[in-house]
């Protein structure tokens, strides 16, 4: 078993990572009844793309003896209705101006970023935009 869910009311919910015992809590966004206090789960499953990509280019830049420390995803994730979805994420990757990787590293990393685990589970159907931001 990887995580149990305990539904606390109100719309909430913690989730608890049993190997670690790490915890999140969620809660219904704003334009779904809830109080937007937490992350929402569709929140969580842009944000699980973001950091997907990341540990995955972070996997690749590693065998590179290149450092990603510093850099940065902006996570928008955009909702859409019929059924209620979420019809878009858009990934901005900010890299630290220090980082200066050649070309074919680059490359290396972009692409590292595009088959992490998270992308190939999300259906095809979901609008993947992504930016890569090299200072």
């Amino acid at each position: 078993m990887t995580s149990q869910i305990k539904y606390e009311g109100n719309l909430r919910t913690v989730a608890t990572h049993l190997q670690s015992e790490s915890v999140i809590e969620t809660d219904a966004p704003v334009d779904n009844q809830g109080n937007g206090a937490r992350f929402s789960p569709t929140d969580l499953v842009a944000t699980a793309l973001g950091s997907c990509m990341l540990t995955i280019m972070g996997i690749k830049a590693r065998d590179l003896n290149l450092s990603l420390e510093g850099t940065k995803i902006d996570i928008t994730k955009i909702m859409v209705t019929d059924p209620r979805r979420i019809g878009e994420i858009k990934v901005e990757i900010n890299f630290p101006e220090n980082l200066k990787p050649d070309e074919k590293q680059k490359t290396i990393i972009e692409r590292a970023a595009m088959t992490c685990p998270v992308f190939e589970s999300l259906h095809p159907d979901l609008k993947k935009d992504v930016a890569f931001r090299w200072s």
